[in-house]
């Protein structure tokens, strides 16, 4: 059932040894909304820990720092920035249907938990969770500042894309104000530091990019052999979804990764008016209307034909 900040203060301060999900290939947000809601934990009694069906990348340390938590039995679930329980990875086996409370901002979010906190006008779960903590009046700490915002910066692409809120950038203020965030820093790592290796990849997009429905559909697809050759791994293409919608014409633009177990990660951009949450659902995913993503299995150059008639029939929609 969906519930607001009243019902889930409630809910956590009641909770005991809670841990807390984040979505396989997890980003600034999931990480941040899962070591954010461990801080704020922390500071009312409750003992919790962070897991990830994946490794956190290594770019994502400065929130990580602190550990993912003492081991315990867990007696309460908490999923953030999961939209479907299959999105939890390997940790859907061990704690699928057992979810309590998912704290979330996606509009194609499932309803799988017994308590679902929903906001999905919300930039990111990391506003939801920062909106939660004021509600309850828990003192926010400087580490715990640092990964809400960096959750925000990242899902709103440094607040320039169209789910940014005037909410995102109050808060944003509140930090600089309250917390002597160091944006300058973040912003850096998060969004211009690369390794060569993406450098490289990312001079190869005009050769890589192909165009389809009269330029109105762009797709990049990544392969293992690729990311091998060029020496990068899966996380360093984090952010490049957007480069897809570069291009004057295009109006979908989709990022195709290649993990290693031969599944297609489809990240989906949209650069004005195609809600492409609509069409990943009907390819088994979901997410927001201008960013959204599924997985699909298969022979590349098929799932290209299946993502391009799928598109094609949103367009004509």
């Amino acid at each position: 059932m969906f519930i607001g900040f009243s019902e889930a203060e409630t809910f956590l301060r009641n909770c005991r040894d809670v841990v807390i999900i984040t979505h396989q290939s997890p980003d600034g947000d999931c990480i941040g909304a899962g070591f954010g809601l461990k801080d704020i934990l922390a500071e009312i009694g409750i003992r919790s820990r962070v897991v990830c069906s994946d490794p956190f990348p290594t770019r994502y340390d400065f929130m990580t720092c602190t550990g993912a938590g003492e081991e315990f039995e867990p007696k309460t679930v908490i999923a953030v920035d999961i939209a479907d329980e299959k999105l939890m990875g390997r940790y859907q086996e061990i704690y699928g249907g057992k979810v309590n409370l998912c704290i979330d901002h996606h509009i194609s979010n499932k309803n799988y938990a017994e308590r679902t906190l929903l906001r999905g006008h919300a930039t990111a779960a990391c506003e939801v969770i920062y909106d939660l903590a004021k509600y309850m009046g828990v003192t926010i700490t400087p580490h715990c500042a640092t990964c809400l915002y960096t959750g925000i910066a990242t899902d709103s692409g440094c607040f320039k894309y169209d789910c940014t809120t005037p909410r995102a950038h109050e808060i944003a203020a509140e930090m600089k104000r309250c917390y002597d965030i160091n944006f300058a820093r973040i912003n850096r790592y998060m969004f211009d530091v690369k390794s060569l290796g993406r450098l490289k990849l990312e001079a190869k997009v005009v050769e890589l990019l192909e165009e389809r429905l009269d330029g109105k559909l762009a797709i990049l697809a990544v392969t293992q052999e690729m990311m091998e050759q060029l020496g990068i791994a899966m996380e360093e293409l984090e952010g490049f979804a957007p480069l897809t919608i570069q291009l004057e014409n295009t109006e979908v633009g989709i990022l195709m990764r290649e993990r290693e177990d031969g599944v297609f990660k489809c990240s989906f951009r949209s650069a004005d008016s195609i809600n492409v949450s609509a069409i990943c659902q009907t390819l088994g995913g979901g997410g927001h209307a201008k960013a959204a993503g599924c997985q699909l299995s298969g022979d590349m150059e098929t799932i290209k034909d299946t993502l391009t008639e799928a598109v094609r029939k949103a367009l004509e929609e």
